[in-house]
């Protein structure tokens, strides 16, 4: 019975053997498929913060995204063919197939622009449209296609800090009026010193792209990147802009806003204000900026102290006696039964008046 039992077992086993080993050997499939699927998360998330792929922003259906052009995918692959490393295994696939597989994992989807006619004034379609719209074949194409990331891209740790920096900022601001007045002189003097640097630079921007566009009929901006949302440090500094894909404007609109810009020059000089007013804006800009500047909460004390009176026992009573003297030498006045006011002085003089009559006609 024993062995019975025994050999009852070992089938057991032996049958539960094979079940371990299919088991086994069933497990590497999902560790490979994980593992792939991190390698091209990984080669998306190098691919999106490599700055040699050019990308914008846009809209999609009420949510910013940042999208490439399928063409510009394409070329980057093969100018940086270093970077399929990443991939290990498929390193060798085309630039095509790399994009459908990041498709098939969601990483990308495709767009399609949602004005498809050309605007009045134009000649051919935005190079970068602002509104996006999904498009219904999720394959990739080089031909007007877009493609948007639809994974959240990883900050970097200097934007993580600033975060943190940012409540810190909003209290200090909010402690400025407890500030010492040093500080807030300096604080004063660096911020003026910044607007004045922005305003500066937006105005000869301004300049130069206007008076370019009047004598050349080219868009030239220097500082290109300096309104724009996303830019990083290097971009921001660019002092050159890229090449202008656009057609050029036509002479007789290049020549109809040189009139305007000649009007109004003419206008600024006929109404601007002459010295004498213009001396008097200037006091009065310049006597607000001393106010702001000169003023210290110790002179602000002493000038107050200085403007209150100074009572001691000596004056006090030297007020009162010039007080009763002065009382004493004013005529005392009453009213009578008519209601009218009679001084006693006048009458004194009457009586005396009629006394030398008599005395004169004796």
């Amino acid at each position: 019975m024993k062995k019975a039992g025994a050999d009852k077992k070992k089938v057991r086993r032996s049958s539960a053997a094979p079940q371990n080993g299919a088991n086994s050997n069933s497990d590497p499939a999902p560790k490979k498929k994980a593992s792939n699927k991190d390698v091209f998360q990984l080669f998306a998330e190098k691919l999106r913060d490599h700055k040699g792929l050019v990308s914008r922003w846009a809209v999609l259906q009420e949510t910013r995204v940042e999208y490439f052009r399928g063409k510009d995918f394409a070329s980057f692959l093969r100018n940086h063919s270093e970077l399929k490393d990443i991939l290990e295994s498929d390193r060798n696939l085309e630039a095509e197939d790399i994009a459908n597989v990041l498709l098939e994992k969601n990483l990308l989807v495709r767009c399609d622009r949602v004005v498809k006619t050309v605007r009045p004034g134009k000649k051919k379609l935005s190079t970068w449209p602002a509104h996006l719209e999904i498009f219904p074949e999720q394959v990739f194409s080089e031909n007007d296609a877009f493609f948007a990331w639809t994974f959240v891209k990883r900050n970097p740790l200097w934007q993580t800090l600033l975060s943190f920096f940012w409540p810190v900022l909003t209290l200090a601001i909010c402690l400025f009026p407890v500030y010492p007045h040093q500080c807030k002189l300096l604080i004063l003097y660096c911020c003026a010193g910044v607007l004045l640097l922005i305003l500066s630079l937006l105005a000869v921007r301004a300049l130069v792209f206007g008076a370019i566009w009047i004598t050349l009929g080219k868009r030239v901006w220097i500082f290109p990147n300096i309104l724009a949302e996303e830019a990083t440090l290097k971009d921001l500094f660019r002092f050159w802009p890229p090449k202008d894909e656009e057609e050029g404007p036509k002479w007789t609109s290049r020549l109809f806003y040189a009139a305007v810009a000649a009007l109004v020059i003419v206008l600024l000089r006929h109404h601007a204000p002459d010295e004498a007013a213009r001396a008097r804006y200037q006091k009065r800009v310049s006597n607000i900026i001393d106010d702001v500047l000169e003023w210290n909460p110790r002179l602000a004390l002493s000038g107050m102290m200085d403007k209150q009176p100074v009572v001691n026992s000596t004056d006090s009573n030297d007020n009162i006696t010039n007080e009763s003297k002065t009382s004493s030498q004013e005529p005392a006045v009453h009213d009578d039964e008519d209601g009218e006011t009679i001084s006693m002085q006048h009458e004194d003089e009457e009586v005396t008046g009629d006394l030398e009559n008599k005395d004169d006609d004796m």
